[in-house]
């Protein structure tokens, strides 16, 4: 590995396991499994939602799921910032949930798949997809966990009621969520006149991109509005255009890398997540830069939950 090369283009020994490019496993998160990957031992897993139906702008979030788990076998297993294996503890990786059919009958599979899952000790890692899949995800949750709240990473707020006459929009990810439990919205730099009432309003605490630069005062803001169990949505958009450029609707300004990890970092330290969802990330021709991005997001925001982990102990 000293010679710079990826890990999938060279023969190596990953704890006396040979793992060479031919046995490297392009629809499995980071392209192996350790002894601890089945499904009732694993520490994480990670489940594809490949549904594009209400975009309206840049298209190819449906491609994106399996675009960021082929990229994550490009990934170095030893992450540099926690010191940590993280694959060690047991990805494991669930067929993409079927995106076919009416926009009812996804949600219908994605809350069955939600319910299943939730049955096992594993953090979910939901890879979308558009950011309409979020009310479904988050549902099975919020009927959970009494006690929940919602980081919503975002550019934009996606708290319109309906939008282009449906209320299963990605511009209306976070409206059925909001009208049930706290939403804290980071990020936010584009706010249309008919969601700008929901803004700081009821449950909802949004926090403008241009109002709050100063990522050191922000993070214990966040920290003190959410509630001791929350589930996180990512949407890449909050991002910088140039950390993450190919997303349906880029807007500039966003968060760089390490912001965006500070901030994470700390709502994982001080909070119970229960799951996480990362979407909106587009597979484009003219570059990887995304998908290879978002993969090495997701094993540090796995590297940051097994770090509390070992703390605990």
């Amino acid at each position: 590995m000293d010679d710079g090369s990826c890990r999938c283009c060279i023969c190596q020994i990953v704890n006396g396991i040979f793992v060479s490019e031919d046995n490297v496993q392009t629809d499995k998160f980071m392209g192996l499994e350790s002894k601890t990957s089945s499904l009732p031992l694993c520490k994480f897993v990670v489940v594809p939602v490949p549904f594009e139906k209400t975009v309206c702008y840049g298209h190819g979030t449906a491609k994106g799921p399996a675009a960021v788990i082929e990229a994550s076998t490009q990934i170095e297993l030893w992450d540099e910032e926690t010191k940590t294996e993280t694959w060690e503890l047991g990805i494991n990786t669930q067929p993409a949930i079927n995106c076919k059919g009416s926009t009812n009958t996804v949600f219908k599979n994605i809350d069955k798949t939600v319910r299943n899952l939730m049955q096992y000790k594993a953090i979910p890692f939901y890879i979308g997809g558009e950011h309409t899949v979020t009310q479904a995800l988050a549902q099975p949750y919020i009927e959970k966990y009494k006690n929940l709240s919602i980081l919503h990473f975002d550019a934009h707020a996606d708290l319109r009621p309906t939008f282009e006459g449906t209320p299963k929009s990605h511009a209306c990810a976070l409206y059925p969520a909001s009208r049930q439990v706290k939403v804290v919205q980071v990020g936010i730099r584009s706010v249309a006149s008919e969601e700008k009432q929901f803004c700081n309003a009821g449950n909802v605490t949004t926090y403008l991109m241009h109002e709050h630069r100063d990522i050191k005062k922000l993070i214990p803001q966040v920290v003190k509005k959410l509630t001791d169990t929350v589930y996180i949505t990512i949407d890449v958009d909050g991002f910088d255009p140039s950390v993450i450029p190919a997303t349906g609707t880029p807007q500039p300004g966003g968060f760089m890398w390490y912001e965006a990890l500070d901030l994470f970092r700390e709502v994982i330290k001080h909070k119970k997540i229960v799951a996480i969802d990362v979407v909106e990330s587009c597979k484009r021709s003219a570059d990887t830069i995304t998908e290879f991005n978002v993969s090495k997001l997701i094993y540090r925001l796995m590297g940051y939950l097994a770090l509390k982990d070992q703390k605990k102990k």
